[in-house]
Order: structure tokens, then sequence, then C-alpha cells
């Protein structure tokens, strides 16, 4: 007959040898919410918002940071905007729901992440990345091989990159060129960066894996901001050896990164997206004067491109975060979501006080805010909640990092 204590020791047992029966109901929709905004069907705001209220009952107490204050006057400002420029018309109010979600998403995902271990979970993130980065890689293949291979050293162009994406062969991830790079990107570096910090390893093999996917991708901008982020962290990590070797690399690679990856010869041409950046900055610039310190409204942007752009593709930002959140939201807005970002960086330091670290890890996603996002994306947040949970895992000591495959 058992007693309790040997019943005790058999479920512990039980649990040790299969670790993904031990995962909370939260740990399993944190996940989850990872997975879902690379599903074609966008399911991923229900998923936020149950997940948000797993998040509520798994932590001890709700914290309310200077930067969730920060993020609560951008949202308020943001929604009182809609409702004054764009009450009740369809996108508007389906980018304010996405909004809201996400910085909801986001505060109850980071109380929930600061209030316990989370060895366990970021193991089965790591797992979880792997996946994702593998069903991007055959989605991207499949375009290739539809595409008879041709464009699988690279493109001349945007818009021969672009035509990769075919609608009908869409299943995973976006069909937007630079989104689903830049979703690549982020994802990918934080794969690479979880055995840095808790293995004290560099693996070689994972910023290949990730490089290839991005490079198949065709999307300049956030292969650059990977590219950046790799870089330094193998900077810092590696000998002196390994500099020389990586300087090496570097020139005999450069005529092949300049042609087929940044695509110089068409940097500034019109059809080009960097070309096209740079108009719709010089526009924001230009006509600096024309903007209300209240902004323009939520979801002006198009509008205020369409009028003072030299042409205008359709876009629904400018193209950088912060010229974006100043053209629409004002002062206000641009302050608000500013004072956010600094007093979020503060805090996860003060939680890690490791500026290296930190500074690797948001090298990407501020350089693709500069050229990307409108600033609320899932993107965005979910990569916040990733080096969130990395970056507080452990501290790193750089000289001691080994490299590995």
């Amino acid at each position: 007959m058992s007693t309790p204590q040997t019943t005790l020791a058999g479920q512990a047992a039980v649990l040790e040898g299969n670790d993904w029966k031990a995962v909370s109901i939260a740990e399993y929709l944190f996940l989850i919410s990872l997975v879902c905004i690379f599903l074609p069907v966008k399911i991923y705001p229900p998923v936020f918002l149950i997940s948000c209220y797993f998040f509520y009952r798994e932590t001890p107490k709700l914290n309310f940071p200077n930067w969730s204050i920060a993020l609560a006057v951008f949202s308020s400002y943001a929604i009182l905007s809609y409702l004054i420029h764009y009450p009740g018309e369809p996108l508007a109010l389906t980018n304010i729901i996405k909004l809201v979600t996400n910085f909801l998403y986001l505060f109850f995902a980071i109380n929930w992440l600061g209030s316990r271990d989370n060895e366990s979970l970021i193991a089965k993130l790591d797992l979880t990345l792997l996946g994702v980065l593998t069903l991007s890689l055959v989605q991207l293949l499949i375009y290739h091989q539809a595409y008879d291979f041709k464009l699988i050293t690279g493109s001349d162009s945007s818009g021969q990159a672009s035509s990769l994406y075919r609608e009908s062969l869409y299943y995973w991830g976006l069909d937007d060129k630079n989104m689903f790079g830049a979703r690549i990107a982020l994802v990918g570096f934080s794969y690479i960066c979880i055995p840095i910090v808790s293995k004290s390893q560099l693996s070689l093999g994972r910023i290949a894996f990730v490089f290839v996917i991005a490079f198949l991708s065709l999307s300049r901008t956030p292969i650059v901001a990977l590219i950046l982020g790799i870089f330094v962290l193998v900077w810092i990590s590696v000998d002196r050896k390994w500099k020389i070797g990586m300087l090496v690399l570097i020139a005999v690679a450069l005529p092949f990164v300049l042609q087929k990856i940044i695509r110089v010869d068409s940097l500034t041409s019109s059809n080009d997206g960097m070309g096209i950046r740079l108009v719709y900055w010089t526009a924001f610039f230009d006509h600096f004067d024309t903007i209300s310190p209240l902004g323009n409204g939520f979801l002006s942007a198009p509008g205020f491109l369409e009028k003072y752009a030299k042409f205008y593709r359709g876009e629904p930002h400018i193209h950088n975060t912060f010229l974006s959140t100043y053209l629409e939201m004002g002062v206000v807005g641009f302050t608000s979501f500013l004072t956010f970002l600094v007093w979020f960086i503060r805090d996860c330091f003060r939680k890690t006080p490791h500026v290296t670290l930190w500074a690797i890890l948001l090298l990407p996603i501020i350089a693709i805010m500069m050229i990307l996002y409108s600033g609320y994306d899932n993107d965005v947040v979910i990569y916040f909640c990733l080096i969130y949970l990395i970056g507080t895992q452990s501290t790193v000591n750089f000289k001691n990092i080994s490299p590995s495959l």
C-alpha cells in the first residue's frame, strides 16, 4: 500500500520525465501567442486577451511601472484621436483594437514573467522558436520553388523580391516581404540569444540557420538589422583570432552583401523600398510645419503622404515608428511613446544590470522600428516579451562565451 510520501514522489518523477506536463496554462498560452502571430488566420487578438486573463491569475501582485503609465497615456490619446477623426471606420477600428490588445498583452505578460522563475519556460520557448523558424523556412522554399529558384541567390530590386510572395502559396508568416522578413529577424535573433544566457555558448549553427532563412525572405532592411545584431553579438563574444577571421569574412563577402542584400545599385530608385522611404521621410521634414502639434489624427499618414510625397505607394505608415507617431498623434503621442521605451529599457536594466546585453537585445528592434513599424504591432510586443524573458534569465559574462555548433 502506497503512502502519501511515495505517491508524491511518484508524481514528481512523472513531472520530471515529461516537462511539458508541468507547464502551466499561462505558459502554454505564452508559447501559443508566439505561434499564432504566424498563422494566416488572424486569431491572435482573442488568444492575446485570453492569455492576459491567465497571466493575471498567475501573477501574485500586479505592478504598474512607469512605462505602463506612459503606455496608458499613449493608448488613451490614440483612442481619443480615433474617436475624433475616424469613429466607426472599419480599418481604423481594427487598428485601434490591435493597439489596445497588444499593449494589454505586453502589460500582463511582463508582470507575469517578472514574478516567476522562467528557467523551464525558456527551454520550451527554445523548441517553439525552432519550430516557428523551420516552418518559415519551408514557406520560403515553397515560394522559391514556385519561382523556379531564380531568386535563391538574391534579387536585384525590391519589386522583383516582392514578386516572390504569391498569395495562393501563403500558409505561414506574412504575405508581405518586409513584415515577414522583420518577424524572421526578431524571432531568429531571440533564438540565437537563448544559448548565450542559458549555456554561455555562441551557436554558429543557429546564426547560419537564421541568416539563411532571413536571406531567403529577400527582405533587405530586416536582414541588415539582423546582421547588425549578430555582428555586435559575435564581436564582443569572441577573442582576437575570431575577430580577425570576421574581418576577413566581411571583406570577402562585402561585394555580395552590397549587391544582393543591400542592393546598393537601386538604393535610391523610386521603385526601391529604401528609395520610397527617403521620399516619405523627405516629405515629413519638408512639410513639418503642416503637422499639428496635436497630431494629424490616428492613421493620417496615408493622407499626408498622398498630398505631400513625390509619389505614394499605398503604405499605411511612413516607415518610421517615431515619425509616424508624431505625424499621427503629435507631441503627446510622440513623448508618451518615447517615454514608454526609455522607462521599459530602464526597468529591464534594473532587473538585470547588464548594459551590453540589453544593448545587443534592443539593437535589432530599434533598427527595424526606424525603417518599418507603426509601433503598436504584435511583432514589437512579442519581441519585447521575448527579450525581457531572455535578458532577465541570468547575468552574462561575454568574456566566458564559447563558440559552438
